[in-house]
């Protein structure tokens, strides 16, 4: 069940994340050290950034163009930005 996360969709809010690719599901969920994403896809080509975008989007009910990544292109530990 992914979390209901449009309290944080406020413009300009950064958003940090740790995420784990490979996982058995596609979710989001509060834990106590932030947010965690889990996504089925693996880390090649930007296909796990693009399956966190997604995911994150949803959970804000935002658009996924709003949606920047700021910090972590290629480390576990991402920032987003929503514009």
């Amino acid at each position: 069940m992914n979390e209901d996360l449009s309290h944080l969709a406020q413009p300009g809010a950064e958003i940090a994340l740790r995420v784990t690719p490979k996982a058995s599901r596609n979710e989001i969920v509060v834990a106590e050290d932030g947010l965690r994403a889990y996504v089925t896809v693996v880390p090649e080509g930007g296909k796990a950034n693009a399956a966190v975008v997604k995911l994150l989007a949803k959970s804000l009910g935002v658009a996924k163009s709003r949606l920047t990544l700021i910090r972590g292109e290629t480390a576990r530990d991402k920032v987003f930005r929503l514009d």
